[in-house]
């Protein structure tokens, strides 16, 4: 019972396709004439000279910002405390031949480190 109304509405547009592609060909106002271009594929212009001024000249930048008129400088309690080197009791024995203050307290025997003024020299502390 469905088939007969969806046939007819196929067939009328079908009908309709058909008659307006048919009368898109009908009006066509005259045949295709035929054409020739030979080329390289880019145009040759010829212009007359064009004077561009050289750039702008912008100097640099000075060498040294000063910091803005509200800098303040970060307080002093975030900067890490200084090294606190202080001498101990202990003394390093230094390949047998010289002892020097130890800066760090280690235990008896282990080895240790003195700074001098060639870096820092190892031995065993005593």
């Amino acid at each position: 019972m469905t088939d007969r109304p969806m046939s007819l509405v196929r067939r009328t547009l079908c009908l309709l396709a058909l008659s307006v592609a048919g009368a898109g060909l009908a009006v066509v106002p005259h045949p295709a004439r035929a054409r020739v271009w030979v080329g390289f594929g880019f145009p040759l212009v010829v212009a007359p000279p064009v004077y561009y001024p050289p750039p702008a000249y912008y100097p640099p930048p000075p060498a040294y910002y000063p910091p803005p008129p509200y800098y303040a400088p970060p307080p002093v309690s975030y900067a890490p405390p200084p090294p606190q080197y202080s001498l101990s009791s202990q003394s390093c024995l230094v390949a047998g031949t010289s002892v020097c203050p130890m800066e760090r307290p280690v235990a008896s025997g282990s080895s240790c480190y003195c700074t001098t003024s060639e870096g820092r020299v190892w031995g065993r502390a005593t």
